[in-house]
């Protein structure tokens, strides 16, 4: 069980660094999740609105949940911080993000902390709560706690955070007239009266009954006109693909020879199934051909069938695709790759339906539905003399385009929900979808590769995220650059950095140009995180995103080298670090953060 002992509210250098303010885009993140910077007195008269509309308590309701999601949403970021912090450590983060982003101070006053036996207990006092604050400003001195959104968030991160259920209880309020607020949480069971207050975290049951109705209403709607449902990985909802889909369904019941035209990757082999499993030829075989995968020399032994003794080999007589698929549908992709030999014979079949073997004189009726696909322009073709012009036009009968993943924006999050789902249960992992960054990424990218690229590049993300937590845009993309915007970080004083990125492009030049070693910039960054944490090795190795052994490590390595040089060792010319090259004296600790900011430098808290 760990126990708390003191708290620097001014140590939040690493939580300032997750925080991004793009000018360019319009956009403001927290990691990865998107935030909105609000005026606090918009927002409470919207808070007034909802408690005079809906009445005190489903106005409760409301924003208990509301501030329960964001919670959950924060205890995210804090979970990932696990891995190289202690419990105590990881789980002020979340404190110290609603300190950030301006809802309340959070001061600890006991907390005992222990995730892997479950066991938790958690007092807090709150300062300048906003919520508590304007609900006296609108209503007067209350009764009953008020700071419902900031309780709501307490109980998400901390339930998320521990993987149970843990509720908490506001026992002072600003809006009773208490001076501060102050809450106790504890695992839900350990409350005797817990009954009381989990309806706040549940919806009312007109508003279930509402939404089940609008759910049926759409579902009834959708299916109106339209009894075939999509195969899953054909879902979407753009003008272009559901254009498609209906050129397909409607020659679904038909034998017209369909021809799929799209980029590689853009589900034509899926648009051949679907048509296969609507029609009436569904319980009979469906057959695919690659026909670019095949040997020129082997195409027509491959699609028609040889004779034993055909050809040097041919040691059997042995059906080809044509024959497999009778009765049902052969699919042809990459049909512009096929030899001219190959395109002659293939044209006898359509039009005789009848196939002859190689080697042998025999004919085989067959009753095939031949779909065809290719990435290529078949016209062109034509007219380069590549393609029989005969052939395109006895396959051109019923064209569909199929649109690429670049002009289906309105499907990119519907493939990658679907697609996460499928891969999270072939792997058995647990996740809770993506960032926002991660969206905004996915729906940014202009996917050269289509929907196979997509699938994959979720399966990626899969396998990398952690279980319990969000896909976010590293996972997905390894390289991720947002080339087009510029992102502001908050300095030291709360204030934006709009220098950080051309700082260090400067230190890079001083590196290129040979004014400073890289060596150099490593001792350089490890000092100062050192000085700006006073000499606190976790504070430090927050900073650097690194854990503390690591830290301590390159510390070691840091002062070994320096000692080395200091023997007249190999290097022994070179300064030790910029400030030793720069100064005859040692650096001086970087100046505390202004009080007025963040509060007393540091807070003694009892322990237990």
């Amino acid at each position: 069980m760990t126990r708390l002992r003191s708290y620097d509210h001014a140590d939040n250098e690493d939580l300032r660094a997750q925080v991004h303010f793009c000018a360019e885009t319009g956009q403001i993140w927290l990691h990865e999740h998107r935030m909105l910077l609000v005026h606090a007195e918009a927002q409470a008269s919207l808070r007034k609105d909802l408690i005079d509309t809906l009445g005190m308590d489903r106005a409760q309701g409301l924003l208990t949940r509301m501030g329960y999601s964001s919670g959950v949403r924060d205890a995210e970021l804090a979970r990932a911080r696990a891995e190289s912090l202690d419990d105590l450590d990881a789980f002020m983060t979340g404190p110290r993000l609603h300190t950030l982003e301006g809802i309340v101070r959070v001061v600890p006053v006991r907390l005992e902390i222990d995730r892997a036996a479950g066991r938790f207990y958690g007092e807090f006092i709150w300062e300048n709560s906003w919520e508590g604050q304007w609900h006296r400003h609108f209503y007067g001195t209350h009764s009953e706690p008020v700071c419902w959104t900031q309780i709501g968030y307490a109980c998400g991160y901390t339930s998320a955070f521990m993987g149970r259920p843990i509720l908490y209880k506001e026992v002072e309020c600003v809006g009773m007239g208490n001076n501060n607020c102050r809450i106790i949480g504890k695992p839900i069971e350990e409350w005797p009266d817990a009954d009381e207050h989990k309806h706040f975290f549940s919806r009312e049951s007109i508003a279930e009954q509402l939404f089940d109705l609008q759910t049926q209403v759409t579902q009834l709607r959708s299916t109106i006109g339209d009894k075939e449902t999509l195969p899953a990985d054909m879902t979407g909802n753009s003008p272009g693909f559901r254009a498609a889909y209906e050129l397909l369904r409607q020659a679904a019941n038909t034998r017209i020879t369909v021809l799929l035209l799209g980029e590689t990757g853009v589900g034509k082999e899926l648009f051949a199934r679907a048509l296969h499993e609507m029609g009436p030829r569904a319980a009979r075989p469906f057959v695919a051909v690659n026909c670019a995968a095949i040997p020129h020399d082997l195409v027509e032994s491959e699609l028609f069938g040889v004779e034993k003794g055909a050809y040097t080999g041919a040691q059997v007589s042995r059906p080809g695709r044509f024959e497999r698929a009778d009765g049902g549908t052969l699919f042809l992709d990459e049909i512009g790759d096929l030899p001219m030999p190959a395109q002659s014979k293939l044209l006898r079949v359509l039009q005789e339906g009848e196939v002859e073997r190689l080697g042998d004189q025999k004919t085989r009726r067959i009753n095939v539905r031949l779909v065809a696909a290719t990435n290529s322009d078949l016209a062109q073709r034509v007219k380069e003399g590549r393609f029989r012009s005969d052939l395109y036009y006895r396959l051109n009968a019923w064209q569909i385009d199929i649109p690429p993943l670049r002009e289906r924006k309105e499907d990119i999050g519907l493939l990658a929900k679907h697609f996460l789902e499928k891969h999270c249960a072939i792997h058995g992992k647990k996740l809770r979808g993506f960032t926002d960054k991660a969206k905004r990424a996915l729906l940014s990218y202009a996917w050269p590769g289509n929907i196979r690229e997509l699938q994959n590049m979720v399966e990626r993300g899969v396998i990398l995220a952690p279980s319990g937590t969000r896909v976010e845009v590293g996972h997905l993309f390894p390289s991720y650059a947002d080339a087009h915007a510029r992102e502001f970080g908050l300095d030291v004083h709360g204030s934006l950095d709009a220098n950080r990125w051309e700082t260090g492009k400067e230190l890079c030049e001083a590196v290129f140009n040979g004014v400073m070693t890289l060596d150099q910039v490593e001792a350089m960054l490890l000092e100062t995180a050192v000085d700006k944490a006073r000499g606190n090795l976790s504070s430090a190795a927050r900073m650097l995103g690194l854990t503390r052994p690591q830290l301590a490590y390159r510390l070691k390595r840091l002062h070994d080298g320096d000692e080395a040089r200091a023997d007249g060792g190999p290097g022994a010319s070179a300064p030790s670090s910029p400030a030793a090259a720069s100064a005859p004296a040692p650096a001086a600790a970087a100046p505390a953060a202004p009080e007025a900011q963040f509060g007393p430098e540091r807070t003694t808290l009892a322990s237990r």
